[in-house]
C-alpha cells in the first residue's frame, strides 16, 4: 500500500526521532561503561604498583601482611592475593584457585574461577611475577555491571519516551505539513476550477520552502490572472477595433467589384490594401508582444546600451530629416554592457521613436537618451508634441489603449503594451514623464 507524502513524513519522523536518540543512548552507555573500566585500571595499576614495591623493598612476608591489610572494611568487591605457581591462593582475598593462565599482563578482563560468584562476574585484574609466586590484584565488576544494568534500564525508558515523544512530534509535523499543502492544493485545485483570485496564505516573516513555494505560486498565479485579464481584453479589443476595418474591407470590395471606371476600382484596391495592412500590421504586434513574453533568459546576450542606440539613430536619423525634425541623440559617458535581449530592446526603442515621430512632430524636435542612474540604465524618448495627460498614462499603456487625440492616427494602440512587455521580460519598468510641453517615454532596464 501506498503511503500519503504526510503519513510518510510522520514515520520519518518517527524514525529520525528513535535513531538520534538509539546513537545517544549508545554513546552514554559505552562512555559509562569505558569510564568505569579506566577508573578501575588506574586503581588496580596504582596498587599492584604499591605492593611490588613493597615486596621489592622489604620481600615476600611484609607483602603477604601488606596483603591482609589491603581490603577495606566492607569493599567485598577487592581482590588481593598471593598465588603459586598453581595458582593457589597463599595470602590474601581471591579464589581458592584462579583458572586464569599465570603469566604477567596488563589490565585484562576475565573470570578468575568456574565456582560460585567467581563463574558469574567478570573481574578486572592485573597479574605481576614476584619471584616463583604471583601477585593478583584486582576488583569484581559486579558493582559495575549492576550500574550497567541500572543505566540500560534507565536508558532503555528514554527510548520508549522519546519513540512516544517522536511519534506525537511526528503527527503534529505530518499534521503541519499538511495543512499547509492542503491549502496549496486548493489553491490549485480553485485555479484548475478558473478562480484564479485565490492565493496562498502566507506566514508573516515566514521564509520557510513553503513560504517560497506560496510566494512563487502567488506570483505565477498572479501572472495567469493579468494573462487572462489581458487576454480577455484582446480578445474583446481585437473583436472591436476590426469590426471597423473588415467592414471598410467589405465596403471597398463591393464598391471596386461594382465600378465600372478602371481609375476608381484601382482607388478602391488601393484602399483595400491599406485596410489589409492595418489588420496584418495589428495581428501581427499581438504576435510579437505574446512572443515576447515567452522568451526565454537564455537568449540575453552582453550588449552595449551605448552602441545599440547608436546604431538606432543612424537608421532614424535620415527619417527625421525627411519629416522635417530635429534629431539629437545624448549618451552618458561610462555605459557598462548589460546583459538584455538586444532584438525586442531594439525594437521596443524604435518603437519609442516611431511614436515621437508620430504624435510629437509638431514640436519640431525629437531626442534619443541613454543615460545610467544606480542600479540600471535608462533609455528615453523626448518630443516636444501635445504630450499624455498624467490621467491618461495609465489607459496609454493599455493594449489597444488609444486616446482621443489619436483615433485620428492609423494604428491599432500596441505600441506602448510591446514596449512594456520588453521591460517586464528585463525585469524593467516603461515610465511616461511630462517633457513641459511634449512627453518623455523612458525604458528603464535593470544594470
Amino acid at each position: 500500500m501506498r503511503l500519503s507524502v504526510t503519513a510518510r513524513i510522520a514515520l520519518l519522523a518517527i524514525a529520525l526521532a528513535l535513531v538520534s536518540n538509539l546513537v545517544l543512548v549508545g554513546f552514554v552507555w559505552k562512555w559509562t561503561h569505558d569510564d568505569a573500566i579506566a577508573a578501575t585500571r588506574r586503581e588496580m595499576t596504582e596498587q599492584s604498583d604499591a605492593l611490588l614495591a613493597i615486596w621489592r623493598r622489604e620481600g615476600l612476608r611484609p607483602l603477604a601482611a601488606a596483603v591482609r591489610d589491603a581490603r577495606p572494611p566492607g569493599d567485598v568487591s577487592l581482590v588481593v592475593a598471593i598465588l603459586d605457581a598453581r595458582g593457589r591462593r597463599l595470602a590474601g582475598y581471591a579464589p581458592p584457585r584462579v583458572t586464569v593462565p599465570l603469566h604477567a599482563t596488563a589490565f585484562h578482563v576475565a573470570h578468575l574461577a568456574d565456582t560460585g560468584s567467581w563463574g558469574q562476574h567478570d573481574t578486572g585484574y592485573i597479574l605481576r611475577s614476584i619471584g616463583r609466586n604471583w601477585l593478583l590484584t584486582g576488583r569484581t565488576l559486579d558493582v559495575i555491571e549492576a550500574e550497567q544494568r541500572a543505566i540500560e534500564g534507565a536508558l532503555a525508558l528514554a527510548v520508549t519516551l522519546s519513540l512516544a515523544l517522536g511519534i506525537g512530534a511526528g503527527l503534529v509535523l505530518a499534521r503541519y505539513v499538511g495543512a499547509r499543502l492542503n491549502r496549496i492544493a486548493g489553491v490549485i485545485e480553485a485555479a484548475g476550477e478558473g478562480d484564479l483570485s485565490r492565493r496562498v496564505e502566507m506566514v508573516a516573516g515566514g521564509a520557510d520552502s513553503f513560504d517560497r513555494l506560496a510566494a512563487r505560486l502567488n506570483a505565477m498565479l498572479g501572472k495567469v490572472e493579468r494573462l487572462m485579464a489581458e487576454l480577455r481584453v484582446v480578445t474583446d479589443s481585437l473583436a472591436h477595433d476590426l469590426r471597423s476595418p473588415l467592414a471598410r474591407l467589405r465596403t471597398k470590395a463591393e464598391q471596386a467589384v461594382v465600378a465600372g471606371d478602371p481609375a476608381t476600382r484601382d482607388a478602391m484596391l488601393g484602399g483595400l490594401l491599406a485596410e489589409t495592412d492595418l489588420v496584418m500590421r495589428m495581428l501581427t504586434m499581438v504576435i510579437e508582444i505574446s512572443r515576447s513574453e515567452s522568451v526565454s533568459r537564455d537568449r540575453f546576450t552582453l550588449v552595449d546600451p551605448a552602441a545599440l542606440v547608436e546604431e538606432i539613430a543612424d537608421l532614424y536619423g535620415p527619417v527625421a530629416e525627411e519629416a522635417g525634425l530635429s534629431f539629437t541623440v545624448r549618451l552618458d559617458p561610462g555605459l557598462r554592457p548589460v546583459r538584455l535581449h538586444r532584438e525586442l530592446v531594439s525594437q521596443a526603442i524604435t518603437n519609442l521613436i516611431d511614436n515621437a515621430l508620430k504624435h510629437g512632430a509638431g514640436g519640431g524636435a525629437v531626442m534619443l537618451r541613454a543615460g545610467g542612474v544606480p542600479g540600471a540604465i535608462t533609455i528615453q524618448v523626448e518630443d516636444r508634441g501635445p504630450g499624455i495627460a498624467a490621467a491618461d498614462r495609465a489607459h496609454a499603456l493599455r493594449r489597444f489603449g488609444r486616446l482621443d487625440t489619436a483615433r485620428t492616427t492609423p494604428g491599432a494602440g500596441l505600441g506602448m503594451t510591446l514596449i512594456e512587455a520588453v521591460a517586464r521580460l528585463h525585469d524593467g519598468r516603461l515610465e511616461l514623464d511630462d517633457n513641459a510641453p511634449g512627453l518623455i517615454a523612458r525604458l528603464v532596464l535593470p544594470g
